[in-house]
């Protein structure tokens, strides 16, 4: 799979409005969680996750046909494995 949760860290940062629970902004910030970090790490994890999703999507005819081949003729160099 490729490396789903690059991005530019030194991008510059844009102005965003937000619609937050307003229970657990008030949780994050008695407990001083800088929301701004935690708002684009939940972004870069789901940006990660639906890249996997999309990857796994446009993989899978090539990935169901690797399976069948090993499925029906085994491992290509299964003969020289030690284990």
């Amino acid at each position: 799979m490729p490396d789903t949760l690059s991005y530019d860290v030194e991008a510059p940062k844009r102005p965003t409005n937000v619609s937050l629970n307003s229970d657990l902004l008030e949780q994050a910030r008695t407990l001083g969680i800088n929301i701004s970090k935690a708002c684009e790490r939940g972004i870069a994890q789901q940006v990660a996750e639906e890249r996997g999703r999309r990857w796994l999507e446009e993989n899978r005819a090539a990935l169901e046909s690797s399976n069948a081949y090993v499925e029906k003729h085994g491992l290509p160099l299964a003969r020289y494995r030690q284990f």
